[in-house]
């Protein structure tokens, strides 16, 4: 009985056991790397999105809203969104008399630009979601297959020793027990991880929503419905 532990566990391993063993640890490393990856995304999104959404409703001119903008970091979305809506704006205004004129109006051209980029940043949130996820729900499982089949190592052992006293159960069943609280030491993370970034997305998609729709009735009329101060000359570019 003073044998019995991972360690032991791990030097009998057979192949399907090593496979269990690598695909949970495989499974934790990654459901940590996009817990992290998520966290600071979320975070600088959180942190700067405010910033982004006042500061271009709040300076009166174009080129300097313009430069604002594209001076944010890469991964920052509410700037790509407000990029994207100008530049279907002027794309629209240069092409007057065209026959993308004659299809699209300005409104729904903007809109048409404003729908693709909301859509694009939304799916670059969503990254990693479907690992934990999948970690979420699936690491219980690979834990209990490296269970059973370790009960079953073990259950042929002891039938071979003749042994079948408590003393000699309990120590190998209990070592693959182990396996089972493995998955859910995998599992248990990653599905609070999970929850807690799907709230937070779902509060930056409303943000994105919101915005995209402010962005859409200023480049299309060249005034915010609420009324709000916006930058008159960004219209015009």
């Amino acid at each position: 009985m003073s044998q019995m532990g991972f360690h032991d566990l791990i030097q009998n391993f057979d192949a399907l056991g090593w496979i269990v063993f690598i695909t949970l640890c495989v499974m934790s490393i990654s459901s940590i790397y996009f817990v992290v990856a998520n966290f600071l995304r979320n975070g600088m999104i959180r942190a700067r999105m405010e910033k982004v959404i006042n500061t271009f409703w709040d300076t009166p001119s174009a080129q300097d809203a313009v430069r604002f903008l594209e001076e944010q970091p890469k991964g920052e979305p509410f700037s790509k969104i407000a990029l994207d809506a100008a530049q279907a704006a002027a794309h629209h205004q240069r092409n007057e008399g065209s026959r993308l004129v004659e299809a699209l109006n300005r409104s729904e051209f903007i809109d048409r630009s404003l729908r693709q980029a909301v859509a694009r940043e939304s799916l670059r949130l969503e990254g990693g979601m479907t690992v934990l996820a999948t970690v979420g729900s699936s690491a219980p499982f690979v834990g209990l297959l490296g269970t059973v089949w370790g009960i079953y190592h073990a259950l042929i052992k002891i039938a071979a020793s003749g042994n079948a006293s408590m003393e000699a159960v309990a120590g190998p069943v209990g070592e693959a027990l182990i396996m089972t609280a493995f998955g859910l030491f995998v599992a248990i993370p990653a599905v609070l991880a999970y929850n807690f970034f799907v709230r937070q997305n779902r509060v930056i998609y409303a943000r994105f929503d919101e915005f995209a729709h402010d962005l859409h009735d200023f480049f299309a009329t060249g005034s915010r419905v609420d009324g709000g101060a916006a930058p008159v000359a960004v219209a015009r570019k």
